[in-house]
């Protein structure tokens, strides 16, 4: 919903262009525009790059990695600047320890 485009594109070279979190994480670490089909203020590209990032940290692999609702609330209603970008997802599943 974010960028304007399809979650999965079959014709793509690499999996992390699949990955609609890795691909949303390029365009927060370059502070670039998330190209938003060309008609948005930039009171709206602001509140966009927010959610993102709030909706990455929610997403976190770990559990204990991801905010309480306290703390999302706190981080919707706070300032962008304010904001930490997540560290990146992996793309593959956390290893798992065999069950004996």
């Amino acid at each position: 919903m974010v960028g304007g485009r399809k979650n999965i594109d079959v014709e793509v070279s690499q999996t992390s262009e699949v990955y609609f979190p890795t691909w949303i994480h390029k365009y927060l670490d370059q502070s670039m525009c998330l190209n938003l089909n060309g008609v948005i203020v930039e009171e709206e590209e602001e509140i966009a790059r927010k959610l993102s990032i709030v909706s990455l940290w929610c997403i976190q692999n770990s559990p204990s990695d991801r905010p309480s609702m306290d703390k999302v609330l706190e981080m919707l209603q706070g300032s962008l600047q304010s904001l930490v970008i997540p560290p990146r997802p992996f793309v593959s599943s956390p290893v798992r320890s065999p069950t004996t």
